[in-house]
Parts: structure tokens; sequence; C-alpha cells
């Protein structure tokens, strides 16, 4: 039986995070997949896709964090995902909590570079993910995290 392909917003801040959700493209295979990040240059990463860039914000920039917010909440009213995967930090996250709100289903998987805890958004994450992964099988968790492999 065949599925029905889905709408995908993969979203992550730049750096390691850009680059392991970039490693996660082929299994969005066959998908509508957008993007979204905080460096426009990522562009070129991702050229047959849809993207947007969005303000880069942490949690000590309130007003920046309100705009990311905005800017996300425009692009899940625009682009109406089914699934919005993330592999952190502060857009990903933010972009979890309002697609958990707006009823679409999330997916966070947790930075290979924290190797003995979890990430900060993604401890934060975990409530608000469907589906909540970290990379290291001794931080995988019978109530979550679940380890199912890295990306590397």
């Amino acid at each position: 039986m065949e599925t029905k392909p889905k709408k995908i917003l993969a979203i992550a801040s730049g750096g390691g995070h850009w680059v392991q959700l970039r490693r996660l493209m082929p299994a969005f295979e066959g998908h509508d997949v957008v993007f979204a990040t905080v460096n426009p240059a990522y562009r070129s990463d991702v050229a047959d896709y849809k993207f947007y860039t969005v303000t880069d914000a942490t949690r000590w920039d309130r007003l920046k964090l309100v705009r990311l917010v905005l800017e996300l909440v425009w692009l899940l009213l625009r682009q109406r995902p089914d699934v919005v995967i993330s592999t952190g930090a502060a857009p990903g996250y933010i972009a979890l909590r309002l697609a958990k709100w707006m009823r679409i289903r999330t997916v966070w998987i947790d930075s290979i570079a924290n190797v003995e805890r979890l990430s900060l958004s993604g401890e934060w994450a975990g409530g608000f993910a469907d589906l909540w992964l970290t990379q290291w099988a001794h931080l995988g968790q019978p109530d979550g995290p679940a380890y199912r492999g890295s990306v590397l």
C-alpha cells in the first residue's frame, strides 16, 4: 500500500544543527519538503527545495524571540506542513511548540554534539514532540527520548 506524500517542514538553526538536518534528506525522499534555517547562505545546500530564512534568536534576546515566533506562525500557516522535524535549537524548538499547538505532528532529533546529556532545547522539546530522539544510546530512556541511531 502506497502512502500519500507528506509535507514536511525541516527546520534547524545553523552550524551542526543544519548539517545534521541535511543528513536526513534521504528520509525525506518522495515528500514535499520545505527547509527553514537562520542563515540565507544555506539556500544553496537545498537548492531544489522551498527555503525560508528565520531570525536567529536565543532565549536571552526576547525581542528577537518575538520576531522569530511571528515568522514561524506565518511560515506554519502559509505552508501547512503535516510534520515539523528539527535537529535544534531555538528555531526548531519554537516551531515544534507552535506546530503542536496547531495539531501538526512533530519530530525532535537531539544534536549528536550532546554526548553527556540532552541539549536544553532537547529537554524542553520532549514534551511537545510526537517522536523524540537522541543520537546517543546511553541517553535513550523508556519514557523518552528514544535511541534509533545517529545521523552521522
